[in-house]
């Protein structure tokens, strides 16, 4: 009887998630890495740049897979019900994770369904039209918007996104009225203008300066000029206290171990203070942050309360 129940014990052991591996095991194959946008983007690109640093860290193959549609919302909800084993993590942008539970009906995942691991950069966003506009300057953008109400096209990476929340933020305080065009990613936005679909972008600032020389930045979302756009103003000091960014990140699901996600974390964090990788995502018109999972959480919170009040303001806090 003895020999049976230890027997069960150990069964039971085993089927139990994250008893039966340990962070001391982990991990013992790839980990795949989700992208929720098309590749090329910004997202893309900073996984691309972690992924040797992260192999030689971790000891293992990283496999970036791509899932893009809704805006990120079917990846983030499809990994929302994933294996909580820490063999798959996923890209996170805030606002969008943040935005698209309280706003969105086909996001059938809820904020607190993600665990961030880290946020490991900042992207400022600006304002862009394509060179040779007639649109030369911020000024001149907002006169004729506002003198000619919905008539320019601005491409915006997604619905709920961070694009799209920084021009209703630039609308209430310009009086600009402009017409949106939605796109899945911030790769498609741009290929839109270079082709002249669109008349502007808000556009993520490592975009703007990898197409500076095709494009015109009218303004960008810091509170100083950037080295890699040292020509283009800041709104601020063209008058607008306007910050507009998005924060990146990874996740894994809620229910995953703690000592396996805590290995995660780190690997991710330590990715992030390599010299090598830091001036890699400078030069690519990044901005590096390194919050931990605990920071992570609480600073997503707090971003939470405001765009709730954001989106109560437009109409757009989707009544569950």
């Amino acid at each position: 009887m003895k020999k049976i129940s230890l027997w069960c014990l150990a069964i039971a052991f085993l089927l139990v998630p994250g008893l039966a591996i340990g962070a001391a095991d982990f991990p013992k194959g790839p980990i795949t890495y989700i992208i929720p946008f098309p590749p090329g983007g910004q997202s893309d690109v900073e996984a691309r740049l972690q992924q040797p640093y992260l192999e030689k860290i971790l000891g293992t193959k990283i496999i970036v897979e791509y899932r893009p549609g809704a805006g990120g919302a079917l990846a983030w909800t499809q990994f929302s019900k994933a294996k909580p084993d820490g063999y798959s993590v996923c890209g996170i942008n805030i606002p969008h994770i943040i935005l698209q539970p309280l706003s969105q009906k086909d996001a059938a995942f809820e904020t607190a369904d993600l665990k961030p691991l880290c946020i490991f950069e900042s992207t400022p966003i600006g304002l862009a039209v394509k060179k040779g506009s007639k649109i030369n300057t911020l000024k001149e953008f907002i006169d004729y918007a506002k003198a000619n109400p919905g008539k320019i096209t601005v491409a915006i990476s997604g619905k709920l996104s961070g694009h799209h929340m920084a021009s209703l933020q630039f609308e209430k305080k310009t009086g600009a009225k402009l017409t949106l065009v939605t796109f899945t990613g911030a790769a498609p936005q741009v290929t839109a203008l270079l082709g002249g679909h669109v008349e502007a972008i808000w556009g993520n600032s490592s975009d703007l300066v990898s197409y500076q020389n095709d494009i015109r930045v009218l303004a960008i979302g810091t509170e100083k000029r950037m080295d890699t756009l040292p020509d283009v103003p800041t709104f601020q000091e063209l008058g607008m206290k306007f910050y507009p960014r998005i924060d990146r990140g990874v996740a894994v699901p809620k229910d995953t171990p703690a000592d396996i996600a805590a290995k995660l974390e780190k690997a991710f964090l330590d990715t992030v203070n390599e010299k090598e990788y830091h001036a890699k995502i400078t030069r690519a018109g990044f901005v590096a942050m390194g919050l931990n999972s605990k920071e992570a959480m609480k600073y997503i919170a707090e971003e939470t309360e405001e765009y709730t009040k954001l989106l109560v303001e437009h109409g757009l806090l989707l009544k569950k």
